[in-house]
């Protein structure tokens, strides 16, 4: 779409990156919030193959938010995604319908993050009406390697979020923290929210659901549980806004 914005505020633009440039920048924001650093090397071999959605600021052309999109056929190639480097994703294997991966989802620290977090769902929004995507998936991710800084979180999820067992992601990586089997605690349920991730926040309330275990991922300092949401069942309620928000 070179450089239309799908969406746009008074502030904020979101647009598919246009050339090496866009995805350069996108780069370089992954780096900051994952690893630290904007110098660092943030780029893998899924990269050439995703489309880059980034929200600038439109006063200073600056990358204020980002993400990678991987289209998946339908669930005959999700092994083929990021996220079954990971998981095993065989319960999803016979989804028929187009799936969408969000990978890398970041928001500059600098940013008015809700503002940008809502363009950004909006832009999603869009690509999925216009291309009948059917599930939207991907890994999201809290800061560090520690379980016990988000046992709220976790008996938050394990208690009301773990996916049906149809779809249930089973165990792939080394070292992962299994918050699904047993209650370990009752969560503090607004302990529980304000420590996940807005991306994960965000699926929840659409109606997504997680796996029951957390890869701990000791390369990008994080610890990532997957996430999937089916598009059919997003509540009307949040469908209207997120219309509202793409003029739909």
């Amino acid at each position: 779409m070179a450089h239309e914005a799908l969406i746009e505020t008074a502030g904020y633009r979101a647009r598919l990156a246009a050339g090496p440039d866009d995805i350069a920048w996108s780069l370089a924001l992954r780096a900051q919030v994952f690893r630290g650093d904007p110098g660092a090397a943030d780029e893998d071999r899924f990269d050439a193959r995703c489309r880059h959605l980034i929200v600038e600021d439109k006063a200073t052309g600056a990358v204020v938010a980002s993400c990678r999109l991987l289209d998946v056929e339908d669930g005959s190639r999700i092994d083929e995604s990021y996220s079954a480097q990971f998981y095993a994703l065989d319960g999803l294997a016979g989804q028929p319908g187009r799936m969408l991966e969000i990978g890398r989802f970041c928001v500059s620290p600098e940013a008015r993050g809700a503002d940008v977090l809502r363009l950004a769902w909006g832009a999603l929004t869009r690509i999925v009406a216009d291309e009948n995507v059917e599930m939207l998936f991907g890994c999201s991710s809290f800061a560090g390697t520690e379980p016990e800084a988000y046992l709220d979180a976790f008996a938050l999820l394990g208690a009301r979020h773990v996916a049906p067992p149809r779809w249930l992601p089973r165990i792939k990586a080394p070292d992962v923290f299994r918050f699904g089997e047993t209650p370990r605690r009752k969560p503090d349920a607004k302990r529980a929210f304000k420590a996940m991730p807005p991306l994960l926040r965000t699926y929840l309330a659409m109606g997504g659901f997680v796996s029951d275990h957390a890869v701990i991922d000791r390369d990008l300092g994080t610890l990532h549980v997957f996430t999937g949401l089916e598009v059919g069942c997003v509540p009307e309620a949040r469908r209207r806004a997120l219309g509202a928000l793409v003029g739909a």
